[in-house]
């Protein structure tokens, strides 16, 4: 296993951790020198904040760590390709690198729906996609699919009780 491997299946871990809790299972982390600078897993649902993403929830963290908003030589893995938002976010930090795992037909900001306006910025992070792209994505579907059921399940319970 590499050492990407190894970081984006900690992220894995977190994506886990969004979906028991009923978010959309995405999860990230920070690593510097090959250690965990901060965690994160998506919550704008409970915490009831759009930002609250996998990636600014690991970015912030790793920050507050740091005691620095300057993480130039911390790379962030995140199992869903980012978000302008969260791409963004990088940039601000001075991300080295940013490694994601699935795409995002949906709001993918690095190759799905758009690719992020770089060209004026300060900083520019190296960009790499797909990495356990099928068992992220693997992990985004399963909850989908759990979510589809549940759902259906609570309007057949709530057609039998009328």
């Amino acid at each position: 296993m590499t050492e990407d491997e190894k970081h984006m299946r900690q992220a894995l871990a977190q994506a886990k951790r969004a979906g028991d809790r009923g978010e959309v299972p995405v999860g990230a982390v920070v690593i510097s020198g090959g250690k965990v600078l901060g965690r994160g897993h998506n919550g704008p649902i409970r915490q009831n904040d759009p930002t609250a993403h996998a990636e600014i929830v690991a970015i912030r963290k790793a920050g507050r760590r740091r005691g620095n908003y300057r993480l130039s030589d911390c790379d962030l893995y995140v199992t869903l390709e980012p978000c302008a938002m969260c791409l963004g976010a990088a940039v601000q930090a001075r991300l080295r690198r940013v490694v994601f795992g699935a795409l995002d037909p949906k709001s993918g900001a690095v190759r799905s729906v758009m690719r992020f306006p770089f060209r004026k910025m300060n900083h520019r992070p190296e960009l790499k996609g797909g990495l356990l792209a099928e068992e992220c994505s693997r992990v985004l579907k399963g909850f989908f699919i759990s979510q589809r059921i549940k759902q259906g399940n609570k309007q057949r319970s709530e057609a039998r009780s009328d």
